[in-house]
């Protein structure tokens, strides 16, 4: 049963990100962390 609680609050937790968008903010600073790393930025 706390299995479950977890699963549920991470999913509930990831929309709410999703929704507010820290999805894009994140996205955002892996491209530009990858370009770095490849020597593009």
């Amino acid at each position: 049963m706390p299995q479950a609680v977890v699963i549920a609050l991470a999913v509930a937790l990831i929309i709410a990100g999703a929704f507010n968008g820290s999805a894009r903010d994140v996205l955002y600073k892996a491209i530009t962390i990858c370009t770095e790393c490849v020597g593009l930025g």
